[in-house]
């Protein structure tokens, strides 16, 4: 494939992972977190079986250990991502996880050899910048010993975290196996977390019941975030991964627009100015790494 489709890849991702992160929101409200994570896993599982099953038998001890780890990186990040989201405002949330892109594209550094560049290296700290801003829920008064901060904003930074981890070990597995296996393995382990825990918590007999109450919130954030993992899977198997993040990253300024102008969130002027900050030098740090 050429390098033009990966970078088709990446933005396929940005636009689903834009949309389903708004959908995943009000999921998240409407049923809880560990219901909307199972409906997205079990949706990836079952959808993407059939375009995987003959590969399972040339899978090596090394290949399963990867996805394992892959799995437990994302089952550690989702939760965390998801909860976040639940309880905070989505235009304060997103800039958070923006995180992932620096802690992304520093693994890409260290591990692959990738190269940053001094423009680069200010587009990230102007994101810190505009981080900071965002997530103070009063105007900073640097002479108290902390800040007030938004709710869901420490769940969210360990979210970005995981999820730059699951960004650089989507890459490699993608590399190693296939993106297609790599997302399947991934979710099929997800739902299977999540269906014990439904199960013990006395939760699961109602998953029906949630589904008809909301169907099409449910199948958007499903299908839309599916469609994002599977599309920046192969954006990683195509194109270096801190291009393929970079690109894909600039989806937060999709899903912070729905939540300003859909959601009517309420911001205070440094929180936008601080949003806008942290989003226009990702979108910035996207294109010059192109």
């Amino acid at each position: 494939m050429s390098y033009l489709t990966g970078i088709t890849f990446a933005f396929i991702a940005l636009l689903c992972w834009g949309f389903g992160d708004f959908f995943i929101q009000r999921t998240t409200r409407l049923v809880g977190t560990w219901k909307a994570l199972f409906y997205i896993a079990i949706l990836g599982s079952v959808v993407l079986f059939p375009f995987i099953y003959s590969e399972l038998p040339t899978l090596t001890v090394d290949n399963f250990l990867l996805l394992s780890l892959l799995a437990i990186i994302v089952i550690f990040s989702a939760l965390f991502d998801f909860e976040a989201l639940r309880q905070g405002k989505i235009a304060i949330i997103e800039p958070i996880i923006g995180l992932e892109l620096p802690i992304t594209v520093g693994l890409s550094i260290a591990l692959v050899n990738e190269q940053l560049d001094l423009r680069q290296g200010l587009l990230i700290f102007l994101v810190f910048i505009g981080i900071l801003l965002a997530i103070t829920a009063h105007r900073p008064n640097f002479r108290q010993a902390k800040m007030v901060l938004e709710k869901g904003a420490i769940l969210a930074g360990v979210g970005a975290v995981g999820l730059a981890l699951t960004n650089f070990m989507v890459g490699i597995s993608s590399q190693q196996t296939s993106p297609l296996l790599t997302i399947w393995f991934a979710h099929t382990t997800v739902a299977l977390v999540c269906l014990i825990y439904l199960l013990v918590k006395k939760q699961f007999h109602s998953m029906i019941g949630d589904f008809r109450k909301h169907p099409w919130t449910i199948l958007a954030q499903s299908v839309l975030d599916n469609a994002a993992w599977i599309a920046f899977a192969y954006a990683t198997s195509i194109i270096p991964i801190s291009i393929a993040t970079t690109i894909s990253e600039s989806y937060i300024t999709v899903t912070v627009l729905l939540g300003l102008f859909v959601s009517k969130e309420k911001l205070k002027k440094y929180q936008i100015f601080g949003a806008f900050l942290a989003i226009g030098s990702l979108i910035v740090l996207s294109a010059i790494s192109q």
